[in-house]
């Protein structure tokens, strides 16, 4: 049996006992495919909403991977005889000194999120703290976020290509560093919170990876060094600055924490190195959003795409973070007086500062030491219009491609529509019959792949099948209509750069 830790010592800074918790988890089949099995489809899809009814009927058997399952995902109290079967090697008196568990009038529960986690033909496990919904009341000011949307969503937009050395800002309980580990030689991850570091520590071991864990914020750890790619889920929460949870609340007022990311990351860029991450940006009363995020990316001397996905009205951005701590008032450990004091306070600071929305969205930066980098601002909030790390590279090189050609290099291209391509019109009646008042070209499934067309441009297009160069298309458009061939090519041109970009043309 392990020596019991010092009452302030960080959760699982044993590795004797995380080593034997793993093999235990393991022994029981708590994993991405042992949970879902255990739990049938419907419970497993309701759970994810937010459901535990069906989980917990479900897990009522006494298995050892039943009372796991209850423990770390449904957050019940179990018998101390379950728990013991379940966790044999670990033993119930280390994983409580380790701050792996707690024991109750009841019995024992939970004292951290260990969850599985899956990503195409990885399986990993998370440790995070208990969220609000397992924990009625407030989280603890050093709460260390587990598998979130946010997460998620970044961890998709990631570039995936082989680097040498990578870097994890804000790493938390690991999740990016986890999907870094695969593709980069080595992993450096940082964060301001002593409990973040523990727990990804936690999280390395227990997945069999070694990641340079340092403490510090903002780009400090990493002073004078310099990376292939660097990605980032900041505590990008816009408020007064006051930090009341290390894991939303960065210290800076207002989006300073994402400008302060975006400006300094070329520094820590080398050269053709990549940089991705999460942000909010304040929308001021009349106002465009891609003035303030503009001039922090122009300022960031980098390449650009900047996709914003959403718009938060201010009462309900307020709402989301405060139920997202606890501090709703709507369960146990939290005054309602209270909560609407928070809430009063916070809309105070928005409306001093004349904040009529907050942006939402990815940042994608590559450094290439141009002299006019390249920046692109684009408002994509459909559905199934997510950024993905497949997309983001290709836009940046579908883009830095046209860009390198002149208007004579691009008719001489051999262009193709993507497969992918379908074209969509719109007519209205009238009295000769239906006459078409809209051409859109759209890619399925990609973000901003749409292009508007005229009947000309639609009429180009339909002949581009990568067999003869764009220039004997206009020539024979120009002929059939009568029309000046370099008039049409230089109407024409444009769109067709814009239709590069986004996916619908590709250089055969």
């Amino acid at each position: 049996m392990s020596q019991n830790p010092s009452s302030d010592a960080p959760p699982l800074s044993d590795h004797d006992v995380l080593d034997r918790l793993g093999d235990d988890l393991r022994a029981a089949g708590y994993d991405a495919d042992g949970v879902p099995e255990l739990l049938g489809p419907s419970a497993h899809r309701a759970l994810g909403r937010g459901e535990p009814a069906a989980a917990l009927r479900a897990t009522g058997d006494g298995s050892p991977l039943a009372t796991l399952t209850r423990l770390f995902l449904l957050g019940t109290t179990e018998r101390e005889n379950a728990v013991r079967e379940a966790l044999p090697g670990t033993g119930i008196r280390d994983a409580v000194a380790q701050g792996v568990l707690e024991r109750t009038t009841d019995g024992i529960r939970a004292a951290l999120d260990i969850r599985p986690y899956a990503a195409d033909a990885d399986q990993f496990l998370l440790v995070s703290d208990l969220d609000s919904d397992t924990r009625p009341g407030p989280v603890r000011p050093d709460h260390v976020l587990g598998i979130g949307a946010a997460s998620i969503t970044l961890a998709r937009a990631v570039i995936r290509q082989p680097v040498d050395r990578a870097l994890d800002v804000g790493t938390g309980s690991g999740i990016q560093a986890l999907h870094l580990a695969a593709h980069a030689e080595t992993v450096v991850a940082t964060d301001v919170n002593p409990r973040a570091l523990a727990l990804a520590a936690a999280t390395a071991r227990l997945n069999g990876q070694q990641w340079d864990l340092r403490a510090g914020g903002l780009y400090e750890p990493v002073r004078a060094e310099d990376f292939d790619l660097i990605v980032c889920n900041p505590p990008f929460v816009i408020s007064s600055g006051e930090m009341r949870y290390s894991y939303r609340d960065s210290g800076l007022a207002g989006d300073g924490i994402c400008r302060s990311l975006v400006t300094g990351i070329s520094r820590h860029l080398r050269p053709g190195g990549t940089g991705q991450l999460l942000a909010n940006w304040i929308v001021r009363e009349d106002t465009d959003w891609r003035e303030r995020v503009g001039e922090w990316v122009t300022e960031s001397g980098c390449d650009a795409w900047v996709v914003q996905r959403e718009l938060a009205d201010p009462v309900e951005y307020v709402g989301l973070w405060l139920t997202d701590a606890g501090e709703d008032g709507k369960s146990g450990g939290f005054d309602r007086g209270a909560a609407a004091a928070l809430a009063r306070e916070w809309l105070d600071y928005f409306a001093a500062e004349k904040v009529q929305g907050i942006g939402m969205g990815l940042i994608t930066l590559r450094r290439n030491d141009s002299a006019h980098p390249s920046v692109t601002l684009d408002e994509i909030t459909g559905q199934g219009e997510e950024v993905t790390g497949d997309e983001a590279d290709g836009f940046l090189r579908r883009r830095a491609w046209v860009e390198s050609r002149t208007d004579a290099d691009l008719l001489q291209a051999r262009l193709a529509l993507s497969p992918q391509v379908v074209l969509e019109q719109r007519s209205l009646a009238g009295h000769e019959g239906w006459t078409t008042v809209l051409r859109m070209l759209r890619r399925q499934g990609g973000p901003g792949a749409m292009l508007q067309l005229d009947e000309w441009g639609q009429a180009l297009l339909a002949g581009c099948n990568g067999q003869v160069p764009l220039q004997l298309l206009v020539d024979l458009l120009a002929a059939a209509h009568g029309l000046s061939t370099d008039a049409l090519a230089a109407a024409i041109l444009p769109s067709v750069r814009v239709a590069i970009i986004r996916g619908l043309l590709e250089p055969a």
